[in-house]
């Protein structure tokens, strides 16, 4: 099907132009609101033309030019790098995992807000954030009444279309158009004191529309492109991530002999990544079926579970597939889009509907405490990686908050288990289970000081336990007190040591 074939509103096919064109439209300064979350569904042309614009601007030596970028979440090289590569980016946020950009962060001269994702409309609504001048969105459709029909994310689509004065469309015909009717996008949502209750029971539930709204008089302009989603793929699960992967299927299984969890589980949360998708091939092996997922991001784990009936039905808001992950999905799309539901975000995150719903949250780490205290983001405290994303969301609000890594980094010479945490996301208020391949330490209903035990003695690896044990005796007998000992003078010793020498293991 042809691109132009997409575009059947009258009124807004008066408006195709360039992507050339249409970043001429977004001046200095500007505040842009852009469709995408993990590499899907982010704008392709108007980015990378916008940041030609820029380079050639500030070649002339004049003021730089630099916009603040809001997304869903991490878009991909045509967009955060592009504009990060040519310094056009004032502020970032929420989220991002774009090497150019981390650089710009860590060294200083990107500004990034690093924030829970089910918050980010919420502060959009609330003004924290200045006005919003022009959204950038990716959709696959625009229908004769000028409603659009969503990509491959949703994301924060809806409210930056809403909060923008000004809003450019681009028409993905890369995008399968078979993926019409699989969204759920909800147009209930309201700031106190004039919220209702997310009347979600089961993570299948419908409870809005197929289509986003879009003011026909807002849209300035329309770029049609035909080009793919970042589909990066992913890694065999290695050793520690099938390890990792045993540990909690184990713990499942204890869990539900025990009546505190049904036999199809709870709703399926699960991070990005090599290890989350270890834990996903894991479960589509073992027993279980009609398994529920409510979670931000359907990984090729889930298409496969999906297919098998491991899982029955997957709510997200995202794709994030590997290109044989899509290949699967553009294939078998009929079965698929009956199974799949793609919210916006502050719905597919939202605190309430977790808590509801009682969702079994799994997420990777930086590193974790002896007290169950655990670091998301920051590498030795200070430089960010990719950001918290919505494992916050998840962790605090779910039935059970499971954070994994493995024991070691840097071949060997980094704990992900250290005495005190160098940055704190979660605190230990938040955390139930830590699981390395070691083994799986379940922290619920225990003091600090048996946190600390269980931890060490489950989770960290043996070239480090002796050591974290020492410490942690040590600070008992320092008299310091008594409720969660710790030497302050010591406790952030093994990243000075690693920073000092390159590994957190004594001489």
């Amino acid at each position: 099907m042809s691109t132009e074939s997409r575009i059947l509103c009258p009124q807004l096919q008066q408006k195709v132009m360039s992507a050339d064109e249409a970043a001429a439209m977004i001046p200095a300064g500007a505040t842009v609101g852009m469709s995408g979350f993990t590499g899907a569904g982010y704008p392709k042309a108007v980015p990378g033309a916008l940041a030609e614009r820029i380079k050639a601007h500030n070649a002339t030596g004049a003021a730089p030019f630099r916009i603040n970028v809001l997304t869903g979440a991490s878009t991909a090289p045509e967009l955060d790098g592009k504009l990060a590569e040519v310094d056009g980016i004032e502020l970032r946020l929420p989220f991002q995992s774009d090497p150019i950009c981390r650089d710009r962060i860590n060294t200083g001269s990107m500004n990034y807000t690093d924030l829970h994702l089910s918050e980010v409309s919420q502060y959009a609504w609330s003004g924290f954030f200045g006005k919003m001048d022009i959204a950038v969105i990716e959709v696959i459709g625009i229908r004769e009444d000028g409603s659009l029909i969503p990509s491959s994310s949703v994301g924060n689509n809806k409210t930056w279309i809403e909060q923008a004065d000004k809003v450019i469309l681009e028409v993905n015909s890369k995008q399968p158009l078979r993926m019409e009717g699989m969204h759920d996008v909800y147009y209930g949502t309201a700031l106190p004191p004039h919220r209702k209750p997310i009347m979600l029971t089961e993570a299948g539930q419908r409870i809005g529309e197929h289509y986003l709204r879009c003011p026909i008089e807002k849209v300035v302009a329309v770029v049609e492109t035909d080009s793919p989603d970042r589909n990066s793929p992913f890694k065999k699960p290695d050793d520690a991530s099938r390890k990792i992967a045993e540990h909690i299927l184990e713990f499942f299984d204890r869990e539900i002999k025990l009546g505190r969890l049904p036999k199809e589980l709870l709703p399926l949360q699960s991070g990005v990544g090599n290890i989350p998708n270890a834990v996903l091939e894991a479960l589509d092996s073992g027993p279980y079926k009609n398994l529920t997922a409510y979670t931000e991001v359907i990984q090729d784990g889930m298409l496969k579970m999906l297919k098998s009936g491991t899982l029955s039905v997957a709510s997200a808001t995202s794709f994030s597939l590997s290109p044989d992950g899509i290949a699967e999905f553009e294939e078998n799309i009929e079965l698929y889009r009956e199974k799949i539901i793609l919210r916006q975000q502050d719905i597919s995150n939202h605190p309430e509907v977790a808590r509801r719903l009682g969702v079994i949250a799994t997420n990777g780490m930086i590193e974790a405490d002896i007290y169950g205290n655990v670091n998301s983001t920051h590498v030795m405290g200070t430089r960010m990686m990719n950001g918290i994303g919505g494992s916050g969301d998840f962790a605090r609000n779910g039935y059970l908050s499971i954070f994994m890594s493995p024991s070691t980094a840097k071949d060997g010479k980094i704990s992900a288990i250290v005495p005190m945490v160098s940055h704190v996301d979660h605190t230990e208020h938040d955390v139930k289970i830590i699981v390395t391949e070691q083994g799986l330490a379940d922290l619920r209903g225990l003091s600090p000081r048996q946190r600390a035990l269980e931890v060490i003695n489950k989770c960290a690896h043996p070239d480090f336990k002796a050591q974290l044990l020492d410490y942690y005796e040590r600070a008992c007998a320092s008299g310091r007190g008594m409720h969660t000992p710790h030497l302050l003078s010591e406790a952030l010793s093994w990243h000075e040591r690693f920073e000092q020498t390159g590994t957190m293991k004594p001489e």
